[in-house]
């Protein structure tokens, strides 16, 4: 039984998504190095988004939503799956654009996530800031009561942590999953590697591993702010979970691990380290990373490995949270002289 049982939800998600070795990067290292591959969870080319969107579109459904509103980047994974999962529930969808990152290239507006949310239908806003939460989802709020006015019922999938963080009980039990295969393969892994944007994903995993007896270390590689503001995110989230999930659990500050040294140049930005980190990965193993997410967390899995942070025998499993699309958005990832 899951901590989660009790919440309306709507089917998404391809599960259990598969937990594999890497069995190419754990020779080089000799360290047993695993994948959670939720770039598998196969809504419209997969990722983390599908288990959160579970839960936010449960409680549309159970409010009688005919209508989706949401935010992000240019380039989010979450508003590309948001669209995907309102046309398989049935509903209309609108997606707001913040100008959250600064890159001129055609390819990164037109290609990738963007590409797939106009190939979807969604109608699309623009918001003009990048780093305002509480703007960006009053702009939400303003069109869900425009709506209104014309009959419809909207739901806010909001942006800030300022809200009930339904999204991260897919993380809750997608941790739970991740436990029990573990389990079955008898890994006692001595540390996790996760992204840490939003907080959804790294609190409601972090919850979950808890909550399934394990002491193991989550360690969160931030993506869009510095380890001390995320530090604080983490903990009102984490906060937040555990009074949604009505659970007695205790998760302290030492618990809450936030490396921001693969952060720079900025959200979005993949730097030297994490264009390095896609490519090996590609090569080593045939597995595509992105640069907001999953190529920024690798990047600190094979600093970490490439300094002896584990020793040999040792398991560690990194959490794919998907974001390929957005692969079509950096073609500088690709020159001759990387070939």
């Amino acid at each position: 039984m899951s901590l989660t049982d009790n919440f309306p939800r709507f089917d998404l998600t391809h599960r259990p998504t598969p937990l594999e070795k890497l069995n190419n990067v754990s020779a080089a290292f000799g360290v047993d190095v695993w994948i959670k591959r939720d770039d598998c969870t196969g809504l419209a080319f997969g990722g983390n988004k599908s288990r959160q969107l579970e839960f936010y579109l449960g409680q549309a459904l159970a409010q009688g939503a005919d209508t989706l509103l949401t935010t992000g980047a240019v380039q989010s994974n979450h508003v590309r799956m948001t669209v995907a999962a309102a046309r398989k529930a049935g509903l209309e969808v609108e997606v707001q654009l913040e100008h959250r990152v600064e890159r001129e290239q055609p390819e990164y507006h037109q290609s990738g996530n963007p590409y797939l949310v106009r190939l979807m239908g969604a109608r699309i806003h623009y918001y003009p800031v990048g780093e305002d939460e509480d703007g960006a989802d009053a702009a939400l709020e303003t069109r869900a009561a425009e709506l209104a006015g014309e009959g419809r019922k909207a739901y806010v999938i909001p942006l800030s942590n300022a809200h009930t963080p339904y999204g991260a009980l897919g993380y809750v039990d997608g941790a739970e999953e991740t436990v029990a295969q573990l389990r079955a393969l008898q890994i006692d892994p001595a540390c996790f590697i996760v992204p840490t944007g939003s907080a959804s994903t790294h609190a409601g995993f972090l919850v979950g591993v808890r909550a399934s007896g394990l002491a193991t270390p989550v360690h969160g590689v931030c993506v869009r702010r510095d380890s001390e503001s995320q530090q604080r995110r983490m903990r009102a989230k984490i906060d937040s979970v555990i009074a949604t999930l009505g659970v007695d659990l205790e998760i302290t500050d030492d618990d809450i691990v936030c490396d921001d040294s693969m952060l720079a140049p900025g959200y979005g930005l993949p730097g030297e380290a994490t264009v390095e980190a896609i490519r090996y990965l590609a090569r080593a193993e045939g597995i595509l990373l992105d640069p907001t997410y999953s190529g920024k967390s690798f990047a600190v899995l094979l600093q970490m490995l490439r300094t002896g942070r584990f020793v040999p025998g040792q398991a560690v499993v990194f959490l794919h949270t998907g974001g390929t699309p957005s692969l079509f958005g950096y073609p500088e990832l690709v020159t001759q002289q990387s070939a």
